[in-house]
């Protein structure tokens, strides 16, 4: 700390760092009125526990009572559990709406417990081009729904640049709530979204699956290689007993990190085109 510190610049950055280490919202139900704690510092009144020697027993300082508030209740259980006890109720629904009323009551994904909403999906109920990224953003989390921050943006003029637009596709994640900090679902958390997402592309029905960056390719195809090496090659697959064509090609994040990149993520796009025009004549 430097003598020419202030405190507002001692707060900015606190506030820097803290957004380097992805806190980037708040979890709270309602925010702390710092001011009417009035003299008292942040944190005044804690009290580590004092051991207990042979010589002395120590009682910890007695301490103000907290103002009364509710604790918010984190009911979901732990990233990982078995997605047995999900697969059969979803497997049974028989709309949308149906299942994203059952993904409301979902407590076996534990990224329900830190985020504010549910992103099920955006775009048409029924289209030939299904979409899957990895997993809900700040701006998803905020908004519920999936692929509306930047990168949805990015993807908007991807699609728009094919002749196509929302009404045209459907739009979901492997995941259905956002990681804490943006970070990248583990292997358990899109096990426990795997029976809803299944169920989503029987009744999407899509003819051909776009799977959006390596997260979503490697558990969508089931598959360890990196992005590049998967991009761009056509694979059958099979969701929830729907068989469609299916392609991965660079999550739109990525591409705004590295525009070099927009050229791969293009040709794929275009082979994507040229898929949907094969469909549409064979109908």
């Amino acid at each position: 700390m430097d003598a020419e510190d202030t405190p507002d610049k001692l707060a900015g950055r606190l506030l820097a760092w803290y957004e380097a280490m992805g806190v980037d919202a708040a979890v709270q139900d309602a925010p702390v009125d710092w001011l009417s704690r009035g003299e008292r510092a942040p944190g005044a009144g804690f009290a580590l526990p004092v051991a207990q020697t042979a010589r002395a027993i120590v009682e910890p300082a007695p301490r103000a009572a907290p103002a009364a508030r509710a604790p918010r209740q984190f009911t979901g259980r732990p990233a990982g559990a078995n997605d047995q006890g999900a697969r059969e109720p979803a497997s049974s629904a028989r709309s949308l709406a149906e299942l994203e009323a059952m993904l409301n009551g979902f407590e076996g994904c534990g990224l329900k417990a830190t985020a504010k909403n549910l992103c099920f999906y955006r775009g048409a109920e029924h289209a030939p081009l299904m979409i899957v990224g990895e997993a809900p953003g700040r701006d998803e989390d905020l908004e519920g729904k999936p692929f509306v921050g930047r990168a949805g943006m990015l993807l908007d003029k991807m699609l728009a640049a094919i002749g196509l637009s929302e009404k045209d596709v459907h739009i979901t994640n492997i995941v259905y709530w956002r990681p804490p900090g943006n970070r990248t679902p583990t292997p358990q958390e899109a096990l426990a979204c795997r029976p809803f997402l299944e169920r989503q592309a029987a009744l999407v029905a899509p003819k051909i699956v776009l799977a959006l960056g390596g997260a979503a390719a490697k558990q969508l195809f089931d598959v360890a290689d990196g992005i590049m090496r998967i991009r761009g090659k056509w694979r059958s697959i099979e969701l929830g007993g729907h068989k469609a064509r299916a392609m991965a090609t660079l999550h739109p994040a990525y591409l705004l990190r590295t525009p070099a990149a927009k050229g791969m993520a293009w040709r794929d796009m275009l082979a994507v085109k040229a898929a949907l025009n094969a469909q549409q004549d064979l109908t």
